[in-house]
């Protein structure tokens, strides 16, 4: 892709719409600029049995069921991995391929543990909501061989899906290594950036509150009321990201600049719209702020959800 004029250039026009399979294409390039010696094949592999997880066609496991923890979620944390990855290169703080791999597939796996059971068919998975780190993680070690990954490999991935868990103080978590902590601080950044950088965030919303509601989170006692604290969520984000994350989140920037002539922080730009349309939202009142919210057909979601418990 060439450079753009710098004015225009949002994060969506180089990520909207994007096929899974160019997010794959996006990031073998950016692995290969920074190391071109070491092998991508093993990250073909995994993120095609990763579609294969989701889409209910992995021996053992059910189809994902819920929606905002869904496959194209973890395809978004995966990009926003590969150009973070590739921002540390650029800014001369770039790991060891090995870990440029660890850090992609935990990518990919980060939210397996939404992912049932073929031994546990009940409910959506977003009743593993309050667990579902341990049991991404849980998942890592259980199929490091599907993954390709060496045991002691498989404890590194684990422990980096480990520090995406924002409940728990970034102090808590124990790492192998330098490069071991930067995967797991690039993980946790992207598992940000990812998804509220993502252009209908906020109507995604809505399929989070059924999540919560599903697993007896309290709080939220309407899809508004996800939109209320979704403004202090963004807060205590933005504290974790220039924060104990701030050597690492802010380097797409060294990415965008490099590769596509562009130089700003996309993802924080893009952040920054949304929080700012939801100001506008929650100005108003909590009677029609589905019709602000374009990108998706809210009440078709809705009504479909009352027809399929009906």
């Amino acid at each position: 892709m060439g450079n753009h004029v710098v004015d225009q250039v949002q994060l969506y026009s180089l990520l909207g719409a994007i096929k899974p399979r160019d997010v794959l294409s996006d990031a073998k390039r950016f692995f290969k600029a920074d190391a071109p010696k070491a092998d991508f094949k093993p990250i073909d592999k995994v993120f095609l049995l990763v579609k294969r997880l989701y889409d209910g066609r992995m021996p053992g496991y059910l189809a994902c069921a819920v929606q905002y923890h869904d496959y194209s979620h973890s395809v978004s944390v995966f990009g926003a991995v590969s150009r973070l990855l590739d921002g540390c290169h650029l800014a001369g703080i770039g790991l060891e391929a090995q870990f440029d791999l660890e850090t992609l597939i935990a990518a990919l796996a980060h939210d397996a543990g939404y992912i049932r059971e073929e031994t546990d068919p009940s409910g959506t998975g977003a009743q593993y909501t309050k667990v579902h780190v341990l049991r991404s993680a849980a998942f890592a070690r259980r199929e490091a061989v599907s993954l390709g990954l060496e045991p002691e490999s498989a404890e590194r991935v684990a422990r980096m899906i480990l520090a995406t868990d924002i409940a728990l103080p970034w102090s808590q978590f124990d790492f192998g290594s330098e490069d071991e902590r930067r995967g797991a601080e690039i993980l946790a950044s992207a598992d940000l950036l990812g998804q509220m950088s993502d252009r209908a965030y906020l109507e995604k919303l809505l399929f989070l509150y059924y999540e919560f509601r599903e697993a007896g989170i309290g709080g939220y006692d309407s899809a508004f009321d996800i939109l209320k604290k979704t403004a202090g969520f963004y807060e205590s984000t933005k504290a974790r990201l220039d924060g104990p994350l701030g050597e690492v989140s802010r380097k797409s920037r060294e990415h965008f600049a490099t590769r596509y002539g562009v130089d700003k922080d996309l993802y924080r730009e893009a952040i920054e719209r949304q929080m700012a349309y939801l100001e506008g939202i929650l100005a108003d009142d909590s009677t029609n702020f589905r019709k602000k919210l374009k990108r998706l057909d809210i009440e078709a979601i809705e009504k479909n959800r009352e027809k399929a418990r009906i």
